[in-house]
Order: C-alpha cells, then sequence, then structure tokens
C-alpha cells in the first residue's frame, strides 16, 4: 500500500458500530478508501454504511465466532474484489477487581479483545497475502501500564501487542505488515460509559500524569488510525506521547511506583469494588452482544 494514501484501497474494519471503528472508517472513506464494516448492531452498520455512500459494505458479525467473521470477510472480499488493509479493532472492557469479576465477565473480555483479534487476523491474513497487505490491530496504553481494576482489559490488550509481534515476524516474508495501535483515553461511548457509570472512575482519571491523564477526541484518534494504516506503521501512538510510557514501562510497573501507590490504592480500589457492587453489571451499557 502506498504511503501516502488508501484511496481506492479495501479496508476492513472490525468494531465498526461505534467509537474509534465508526470514526475511522468515516476517515478512511473520506480519504477515498472502500470501507467494509464489521461488527454487532446491524441497524448502526447499516446507516454508517448508507452515510459513507456507494461503495461501502457493511455485515454484521461478532468476533468471538470464527464462522461468522470468516462470512464476513468472505462476502467483503467478494464485493470489492480483494481486501488491502484490516483494522482489528473490536473490543469491550468490564468493570470490577480480579477478586470481584464473574470469571464468565473475565473470559468475555479476552475472547473479545484477544481471541477476537487472532479470530480477524486468521481470516483475513491470506488475503491479505494476496494483496500483500497490511493489518493494524488495537491495543492500548494499558499494555505497559495496566491499572487496577482494569485488570482483563490490560491483560487481553497486553496479549494483542504480543500477537501482533509474533504475527509480524511470521508474514514479513509474505511481503504483508503488521502494526499495533496503543491509544491512550478517548473520547468515546465506552470511555463516556465507564465515567457515567462510575464517577470515582473519573476523577481519578483526571488525576493520571501525562500522558494517561490526557483525552483524545475520536476523530483525532481516527486521524492517527488512518494515518498508520496509510503508512504501514509499526507502531501508532494516540497521543504521540503514549511512546513515552512504552519507554517508562520498567518504571511504571515498578516496586518504587508501586510503594508510591500503595497508600491511593488503599482508598480507591475498595471504593471501585463498592460502585461496581452499587451498579450490578460487569460491562458498560453500549457493550452489546
Amino acid at each position: 500500500m502506498a504511503a501516502d494514501s488508501v484511496r481506492d484501497r479495501v479496508v476492513l474494519v472490525t468494531g465498526a458500530a461505534r467509537g474509534i471503528g465508526a470514526a475511522t472508517a468515516r476517515e478512511l472513506a473520506h480519504r477515498g478508501a472502500r470501507v467494509a464494516l464489521v461488527g454487532l448492531e446491524a441497524g448502526t452498520l447499516a446507516a454508517l454504511a448508507t452515510e459513507l455512500g456507494a461503495g461501502h459494505t457493511w455485515a454484521e458479525a461478532d468476533v468471538r465466532d470464527q464462522g461468522a467473521l470468516d462470512d464476513a470477510v468472505a462476502a467483503a472480499v467478494h464485493r470489492h474484489g480483494r481486501l488491502d488493509a484490516v483494522l482489528a479493532n473490536a473490543g469491550i472492557a468490564s468493570y470490577g477487581t480480579v477478586r470481584q469479576l464473574d470469571p464468565a465477565a473475565f473470559a468475555r473480555v479476552v475472547d473479545v479483545n484477544l481471541t477476537g483479534v487472532f479470530r480477524t487476523l486468521h481470516a483475513t491474513l491470506p488475503h491479505l497475502e494476496n494483496t500483500r497487505g497490511y493489518a493494524l490491530v488495537m491495543s492500548s496504553l494499558a499494555a505497559f501500564a495496566p491499572m487496577g481494576g482494569l485488570a482483563p482489559y490490560a491483560a487481553s490488550k497486553a496479549g494483542v501487542e504480543a500477537l501482533a509481534l509474533a504475527t509480524r515476524q511470521e508474514v514479513a516474508h509474505l511481503g504483508v505488515g503488521v502494526g499495533v495501535c496503543h491509544p491512550g483515553w478517548v473520547d468515546s461511548d465506552m470511555v463516556r460509559g465507564t465515567e457515567d457509570d462510575l464517577p470515582d472512575f473519573a476523577a481519578g482519571r483526571r488525576r493520571m500524569p501525562w500522558p494517561a491523564g490526557t483525552t483524545t477526541s475520536v476523530e483525532n484518534c481516527a486521524r492517527a488510525v488512518a494515518d498508520g494504516i496509510a503508512g504501514r506503521a509499526r507502531r501508532v501512538y494516540v497521543p504521540k506521547g503514549v511512546a513515552a510510557a512504552m519507554l517508562a514501562r520498567p518504571l511504571t510497573t515498578s516496586a518504587l511506583v508501586e510503594r508510591l501507590l500503595r497508600k491511593q490504592l488503599a482508598t480507591s480500589i475498595p471504593r471501585l469494588e463498592a460502585n461496581v457492587t452499587r451498579l450490578g453489571r460487569s460491562f458498560g451499557r453500549h457493550t452489546v452482544g
């Protein structure tokens, strides 16, 4: 794929109904790409495809269902004739600590965020091999700066990073590129919903040091992701300062930082657990499927 353009390229996006997926689909279409939308919420996907205009398609598929995902990818390739790039974006987050969370909720997060990326790559790599294409997988700042209360999310996103790096080695000789995207906090339905459900979460997030304390608009995130796809980037950081957090990974998980945070966590974690108990559910209201 040319480094400066996605025009006339076919890009498949999972998790395309909302948030980063929908915003990136809009940005890619604006740049002249043909977008194949894949996700849940059929009505929302259909409306987005109509908004994007002729030449864009949609298919309802859960990334936890390999058969449905295979069918969605095959339909996109049949309709568009090829596949040039993939954004494996579908993801969810749960509420609660490890000692509190229902194991089924933990398994669901990992199945969507990590195994769902594997299924997406498994379904699309044969087609990307034909075009010497590119896949960008959605990890997170949480992959190298885990946060108490978001252990399933952090674990799944760290796994996504490792999966992408290993896959990159496996397909390089085929001419296929693989990149990893690490967004920080993005003003999406998922983040806003979490702040509405758990007010202490919003307050705690604002106290985080840079870059973890900053919020990126979903439109700015989409532009960075689209730039990464156009340039076949190895890494995409949103905002760019997230790269500093990756370099500081040994410090952020060090015994020193844990000691500095111990007093704060002794208060904030029980309060989080109490808030989740009162809420009575493990997922945000926009989590579907």
